[in-house]
């Protein structure tokens, strides 16, 4: 909404997440003032700026966001007098759904002149692209309080990774005694602290298997997302190919795709415990050549909760022995694993197996330790006895320089966290993973006897894939269509598998108590009772 003048405004949707007005306002002398307001928020002050010469206010009052229909016509023009506003309804505006007051007015004073050239982002922004958003926020527009529903159902969220969400685990008590206000307030070796980086050694190594690794091995990252970003830059170029799982976490195609390089998907069977198709890779190996510059296993897997026997690993590392593969390990789940699994770190089995083939293993502090806000995670890099992975560690080493670690406050608490002979410690790891195993097995049991639905039971992490059995469902849902309207109906939100490459199922997030299972369990029965054949 304009007062003062009348102006010639052209609407664009940036990425469907900004909202961006370029107008062009008429002087009555020569040329013309150019205003470009990005709006990134509902919650936004803009304050004055001060023009050089003869300049032009303009008040601008935000209402809600653009429909669908407004969206497909961003490019045309529109003349915006003082009695209009702007109606949107989008998962990725900047007003909630629902808000219909007009927020404060923002006053904008500009002597701007029209010289300036559109600047052009980079190549690697815009090859940037996460495909979850795409599948994901036409689902979470119905998103919805429990007070804005007419139910008054209030939401239920088994969709976010985050362990610490729900407040049901307690903190491990040793971080009480590794902080302290004093600690990490200085600059530290991008590589990492001496202090953290001998811990991680000390606590990956497994000298009775084999496994020595030493400070040297290890680089600290902003997360175990950081450390894979770190890793993958390191070993990726424009043209070349990583090998990824499917079902799997889609970071690993995001960071690929924004370096230049590809993605192959290399099937799990979802019929024999998620195990990798080992004769799918070694075709996707002999059809694409050297382009190929590794493979990523995750184990345990998001967002499957496989855990490979260590027989399966072997047969894993020998394909990659075969069609010269490095490794690079996925272990940030580490130890959270039920029954009868046992986590079988890949650099054992290469170990085992004569050190053929070089493994860099990526984990942190973010699942086990309940502490992803910290974003604290690391790279071991583990070479083969021909030296093969050198030059992709001193690579990762330089790259390291850029970003300059991990927070130091958060590094100080590595030692102490990862010390394994700290009782408080490992019992409080016990606890947690009988407390993830008691959740999985609870709503695992309630969703297997529902109607339509199949459970694909997690052997770790903390996730599932409950498979749909569309011929059980009159109106014969999709995945998409399920989650949709599984929020719409019963505001219970869960991830489609089309988001992880495995459509005609949904991810589910066990985290959350039993209480609050139990009640998401009892929506979707009632769901899937309302929608199924009779």
């Amino acid at each position: 909404r304009t007062q003062s003048r009348d102006i010639k405004c052209q609407r664009r949707c940036e990425g469907g997440r900004n909202i961006i007005f370029d107008t062009v306002i008429p002087k009555k002398k020569k040329g013309s003032h150019r205003i470009l307001v990005i709006i990134v928020s509902s919650s936004f002050q803009i304050g004055k700026l001060e023009g050089y010469h003869q300049s032009v206010s303009t008040t601008i009052m935000p209402h809600t966001v653009a429909s669908k229909k407004e969206q497909q016509s961003c490019d045309q023009e529109s003349n915006i007098s003082s009695s209009s506003s702007v109606a949107m309804s989008s998962p990725t505006s900047v007003v909630p759904n629902g808000v219909t007051e007009a927020m404060e007015p923002i006053f904008l004073t500009s002597s701007m002149t029209s010289d300036w050239p559109t600047l052009a982002p980079s190549a690697k922004s815009l090859r940037t692209k996460n495909p979850i958003r795409e599948i994901v926020d036409p689902i979470v527009a119905n998103m919805q309080m429990g007070t804005e529903r007419k139910d008054k159902k209030e939401l239920i969220s088994l969709a976010l990774g985050d362990p610490t969400v729900f407040g049901n685990f307690d903190v491990c008590p040793a971080l009480a005694l590794a902080i302290s206000p004093t600690s990490g307030a200085g600059y530290v070796n991008a590589l990492g602290t001496d202090a953290a980086r001998q811990a991680i050694a000390a606590y990956h190594s497994m000298h009775h298997l084999g496994v020595t690794y030493r400070a040297g091995d290890v680089i600290v990252a902003s997360g175990c997302s950081g450390s894979l970003e770190l890793v993958l830059t390191a070993m990726l170029d424009p043209g070349t190919v990583l090998l990824v799982p499917q079902p799997g976490f889609p970071l690993y195609e995001v960071i690929a795709k924004s370096h230049g390089a590809t993605v192959e998907y290399y099937r799990l069977r979802s019929d024999h415990h998620w195990h990798v198709d080992l004769n799918h890779v070694h075709e996707l190996v002999q059809r694409l050549g050297s382009a190929v510059r590794g493979i990523v296993i995750n184990n345990p897997s998001n967002p499957t909760g496989a855990v490979y026997s260590k027989e399966h690993l072997r047969d894993i590392v020998q394909v990659c022995d075969n069609c010269k593969l490095p490794i690079v390990a996925d272990e940030v789940y580490g130890d959270i694993v039920f029954g009868s699994h046992r986590f079988h770190p890949l650099a054992s089995i290469t170990a085992s197996m004569g050190d053929r083939v070089p493994v860099i293993t990526c984990s942190g502090l973010a699942k086990q330790f309940l502490l992803p806000g910290w974003r604290v995670g690391w790279a071991l890099f583990r070479d083969n006895k021909f030296g093969s992975l050198a030059p992709v560690h001193a690579g990762a080493k330089r790259l390291a320089q850029i970003i300059l670690g991990a927070s130091h406050l958060a590094q100080t608490a590595i030692p102490v966290l990862l010390d394994r002979g700290n009782r408080d410690v490992t019992d409080w790891k016990e606890a947690l993973r009988s407390k993830f195993e008691e959740q999985a097995s609870y709503i695992a049991s309630r969703l297997s006897q529902i109607p339509g639905l199949e459970v694909l039971p997690s052997g770790g992490a903390m996730y599932m894939m409950i498979r749909i059995h569309r011929d059980k469902s009159e109106d014969t849902l999709c995945d998409q269509q399920f989650t949709h309207l599984l929020l719409r109906e019963e505001n219970v939100f869960v991830l489609p598998g089309t988001c992880f490459g495995f459509p005609d199922a949904f991810r589910l997030v066990f985290s959350a108590p039993i209480g609050l299972l139990e009640e998401a369990a009892d929506r979707i029965e009632e769901f899937c009772r309302r929608h199924r054949v009779s």
